[in-house]
This record gives C-alpha cells, sequence and structure tokens, in this order.
C-alpha cells in the first residue's frame, strides 16, 4: 500500500507512462502559471500599500512642518515684541503717582510721574507686559506691538464714551479728569 495512486492505475492497466507524465507536466505548468499571478497579484497589493504608506508619511511631514513654521514664525514674533518694547521703553516717567491698570483680571499699578501720568491718561504712553513686568512704550509702538500681539499691550480705555442712556440720572454730571481708582 506504500504506492502512489500512480503507480496503482499504472499496475491496473488504466494509465500508461505517457499520458501520466503529460498529466504532471499539465499540472506543473498550470501551478507555475497560478503562482505567477499570485506572484504579480501580490505585487501589485505591494505597490499599492507602498503607494499608501509614502503618501500617509507625506502628510505626516507636511502636517509636522506646518507645525514647526507656525512655532518659528510665533518665536519670531515674540522676539518682534521684546525688541520694540526695550528699544521704546520710556524710562523718565517714574515717580511718585500710582497708575492703576488691569492685566486680564488682575489689578496692578505703576508708580509714574505727573507727566508720565497725563501722557497715560490722554493715551500718548500705553502699558506694555514684557514677561511679568509692564513697561511704557509710545502709542505708534503700541499698535505696531497690537498688530503683532493684542495680548502685549495692556487696553487703556480712558476716553469716557457716553452712553446713549436716556434713563440715566446722572448723565449730565462729567467724570472728574483728576479721579484716580
Amino acid at each position: 500500500m506504500a504506492n502512489s495512486l500512480f503507480d496503482q492505475l499504472k499496475q491496473a492497466g488504466l494509465v500508461d507512462k505517457n499520458k501520466a507524465n503529460k498529466v504532471k507536466h499539465d499540472q506543473y505548468k498550470k501551478k507555475k502559471n497560478t503562482s505567477k499571478k499570485l506572484q504579480a497579484k501580490q505585487r501589485k497589493e505591494a505597490d499599492k500599500l507602498a503607494k499608501q504608506a509614502l503618501a500617509e508619511k507625506t502628510e505626516r511631514d507636511r502636517v509636522m512642518n506646518q507645525q514647526i513654521n507656525a512655532e518659528a514664525e510665533r518665536k519670531a514674533i515674540a522676539a518682534q515684541i521684546k525688541q520694540l518694547i526695550e528699544n521704546n521703553t520710556i524710562d523718565d516717567v517714574e515717580g511718585d503717582i500710582v497708575y492703576n491698570f488691569t492685566d486680564n483680571s488682575l489689578v496692578k499699578h505703576l508708580y509714574v510721574s505727573e507727566q508720565g501720568y497725563k501722557s497715560l491718561m490722554s493715551g500718548r504712553l500705553m502699558v506694555a507686559k514684557l514677561g511679568e513686568n509692564y513697561k511704557l512704550v509710545p502709542q505708534i509702538v503700541a499698535d505696531k506691538i497690537k498688530q503683532r500681539d493684542e495680548k502685549s499691550i495692556i487696553s487703556a480705555s480712558h476716553s469716557i464714551e457716553k452712553d446713549s442712556d436716556e434713563d440715566d440720572p446722572y448723565a449730565e454730571y462729567a467724570i472728574p479728569d483728576d479721579l484716580m481708582w
């Protein structure tokens, strides 16, 4: 029983040697053609996966480059703001008068001279934030800084705009200019 099916059929006289070789050869060709088709299919699939991986890598690189460029731009703007504040700080206005202002929800103060206080109240000087410090800069420089970052300039709303509230009983009374809070 150790004989193969081919040997058994040959002994039974149902198959001759030439016919058996032809069948073997056909089976070999079929197997070879199938493996070539399979290899071609696998190659196409591998190419498709490689293209997809390359596209994903390209997209990741593009996003990463955008983040790097945005970070570099943010640092450049911060350096410009720092340079504008440091180069245009007005130092000769230090004095004894307390000028109060709000930074977010915190009330801060600077000691300024009378001339500095008047300049702040008229809007010729503005308070600029440099790190944790506050500096006084001219209004023109403050506008340049605001273009780059609104948060670096402490908004001073000293010009009192009249609200058109008809029922306000105190509308006809003006707020004095020398009022300090």
